[in-house]
């Protein structure tokens, strides 16, 4: 139940009331010990003793009639017509109500806006049987610091114009969720390429033997030189629909996490700081931080899973 802020009472100090009055106590100082009007006393003491406990609580505001009110026919007409994929001026037009009624009436429905009328897609959630199966890459620009931001001084005035931007590439493994990211300098095809070469290196240390990847449609990611370093090292490059980053979404996913837990977590004086703290927050995320969807358990516990027996 919701109270409204200034609220003199609740159920429970009405109930208080009654029982004072009750008791033999006056409702004019009954009414006085609760802070509350002499009228407004005989009000919860008539509720009470007409209908009990029950009427002490509050009553909706909405009046019994409404005379003004649009009608059934009408809104039904406005609903049908939006699913029809109308705008509210079309509709306003169509069955002569104001702009403001249609907007209402779509509201209370659901329906102000036209992605609205589509079912919401099930979720489809998939995961590879080996590490080094599909790794997701994706990239996320930061803002160079000179200063230490809003987001954590909360002081938007406070900026600084010009810093530039610097670019964290992010590779997380399918299977196992171990994570590699590097804060480089562009986005371009070099930059990306070389980031790709190294991350194979990367999950090669750690026994992982990276046979895909997936990206999303980014330039640097269907260039050329990308296309040939795939090639080189034998991978499959997979690429997402267009307008569908959930597709990448354990890549987004991460992002999110790495911008939480390292990006923004505390306030660096340069970027060159930010920028050293990456490595020990991904040995942070990678063998000790829980995942949910490894049980609890760090990425690195899926590797030792999966790891064959000699």
């Amino acid at each position: 139940m919701e109270l409204h802020k200034n609220a003199r009472t609740c159920p429970a100090s009405r109930m208080l009331l009654i029982q004072r009055i009750q008791a033999g106590m006056p409702v004019s100082s009954a009414a006085e010990a609760a802070g509350v009007t002499r009228r407004t006393a005989s009000k919860w003491k008539g509720r009470h003793n007409e209908a009990g406990a029950a009427a002490l609580l509050d009553r909706s505001s909405r009046p019994h009639r409404s005379p003004r009110q649009t009608h059934p026919d009408v809104v039904e007409e406005i609903l049908r017509l939006r699913r029809r994929r109308q705008t509210g001026p079309q509709i306003a037009s169509r069955v002569g109500s104001s702009p403001a009624t249609i907007a209402r009436v779509l509201a209370r429905a659901g329906l102000s806006r036209l992605k609205n009328l589509d079912p919401k897609e099930p979720v489809r959630r998939y995961q590879r049987d080996h590490p080094g199966e599909l790794i997701h890459i994706d990239t996320k620009k930061l803002g160079r610091i000179q200063v230490i931001g809003h987001r954590i001084t909360g002081n938007r005035r406070q900026c600084a114009r010009g810093a530039g931007w610097e670019f964290v590439h992010v590779a997380i493994d399918d299977a196992s969720r171990l994570a590699y990211a590097e804060v480089l300098a562009n986005e371009r095809s070099p930059t990306a390429a070389a980031f790709l070469r190294r991350l194979v290196v990367w999950y090669s240390s750690h026994g992982v033997k990276v046979s895909g990847i997936m990206t999303d449609n980014g330039s640097c990611y269907r260039s050329h030189r990308f296309a040939s370093a795939c090639r080189r090292l034998g991978l499959r490059h997979l690429r997402t629909r267009p307008y569908r980053p959930c597709t990448n979404g354990k890549a987004e996913r991460f992002i999110q996490t790495l911008l939480r837990g390292w990006a923004y977590h505390r306030p660096y004086p340069t970027s060159v700081q930010r920028t050293q703290r990456l490595p020990k927050f991904l040995s942070y995320y990678n063998h000790r931080r829980p995942h949910a969807s490894l049980n609890r358990q760090p990425p690195a516990s899926r590797l030792r899973e999966q790891r064959p027996e000699n």
